[in-house]
């Protein structure tokens, strides 16, 4: 089996994340994992990137966390993709397999476009989408927002869900895989890891080295993903 870590913040792009992008990609492959998907929050969420600049250039600087870690990555031989969480009123998604180029061309679909007219965007342009811990409770989110047929696959498994550190609640996981099991959804996980000291054997398990994004997706549609609980005897600080 493989593993891999699909939601992963850098100190370049959210502004919440405390570890660069090159020490993510080392200590994931201290940690034993194939590959990362590094998800920065978007513009509409805790970003680092300054709002007033230029579209094109702000996505330029979004993407320096993806790229840090593919560069540290082709070294170590750790397989680095990108992603974007992206949310709206507090609900998170994870979009895969979407590019810079891609972003660069339709600021009005992340930014001011009806939520399900990117989603369909996104699928039109060859991605796919993960609800990142639908359950999840907090004061930045206002509303429990779902989406269930404009999403390919749910996060059943979040491990900042179960870390106390956090304020974690095991329920919102469970709350999260009942919700994929009633409308017939693909389950996954992910760690939502903000710093390197947070790394506790979170993310998935899969039988096929993935090669692209569309490797991940063909293996959550195959039901092969296998997401990991994680395990918080492991040292861990908040970030």
């Amino acid at each position: 089996m493989y593993k891999y870590e699909t939601h992963l913040h850098t100190a370049e792009g959210s502004s919440c994340a405390t570890t660069p992008a090159a020490e993510m990609a080392r200590a994931h492959k201290a940690a034993g994992y194939d590959g990362i998907f590094v998800t920065d929050h978007f513009f509409n969420s805790s970003t680092t990137v300054p709002r007033d600049l230029p579209w094109e250039q702000r996505i330029d600087l979004y993407c320096k966390g993806y790229e840090n870690a593919l560069k540290e990555g082709k070294k170590i031989g750790i397989d680095v993709f990108f992603g974007v969480e992206w949310t709206i009123c507090g609900a998170d998604f994870l979009l895969y397999n979407i590019d810079k180029a891609w972003m660069k061309e339709n600021e009005y679909l992340l930014m001011q476009a009806d939520e399900r007219d990117l989603f369909d965007a996104v699928h039109k342009a060859g991605g796919f989408i993960v609800h990142a811990h639908p359950f999840r409770e907090a004061s930045y989110i206002p509303h429990i927002s779902l989406y269930p047929h404009h999403v390919d696959a749910v996060e059943v498994i979040n491990t900042r869900n179960s870390d106390p550190l956090f304020g974690g609640n095991t329920c919102y996981n469970d709350r999260a895989k009942q919700y994929a099991e009633m409308f017939g959804l693909p389950e996954t996980g992910g760690s939502d890891t903000h710093n390197s000291k947070q790394i506790v054997n979170g993310g998935i398990l899969v039988p096929e080295k993935i090669n692209t994004p569309t490797d991940y997706l063909r293996q959550i549609k195959n039901g092969t993903v296998v997401p990991l609980k994680g395990n918080f005897n492991l040292q861990t600080e908040k970030q």
